[in-house]
């Protein structure tokens, strides 16, 4: 049985729709600042029209993301992370922030320390290399 097509009824190429969609759920932009986007660009759609197809195509476009991630986890260890430093105060002290950062930017664990020395960042990489 053959997928029927969602944009078959639609005079609005699906490029324009995707960039639409992914416009307004990406960035924290309103349909009116999407529409005043896309105006500048030379494409004249309506607010109206953009709410009208997150509402009809986000769902599909979020399962394809969600497909798409499961492929990539399930294709092999794919999971790639890297140790990031950054000086804090807290309370007018200066202290260590430990933060482990995976590929899309996520921080999968911090750690505050009040000495910058190699046994604080071991200490730290081996916690995180045993959780991840």
């Amino acid at each position: 049985m053959a997928k029927r097509d969602p944009f078959k009824y639609f005079k609005t190429s699906r490029e324009i729709i995707r960039l639409a969609v992914m416009l307004y759920v990406r960035f924290p932009l309103s349909l009116r600042n999407v529409e005043d986007l896309l105006h500048e660009r030379g494409i004249d759609i309506s607010h109206e029209s953009v709410r009208f197809w997150w509402n009809r195509f986000g769902p599909i476009f979020a399962s394809e993301i969600r497909k798409k991630r499961a492929e990539r986890l399930c294709s092999g260890p794919q999971l790639q992370w890297h140790l990031d430093e950054m000086f804090v105060k807290i309370n007018g002290e200066r202290h260590y922030l430990w933060r482990a950062v995976d590929h899309e930017g996520e921080v999968l664990q911090r750690f505050v320390t009040k000495a910058r020395d190699k046994k604080a960042a071991l200490k730290f990489l081996k916690k995180t290399m045993k959780r991840y």
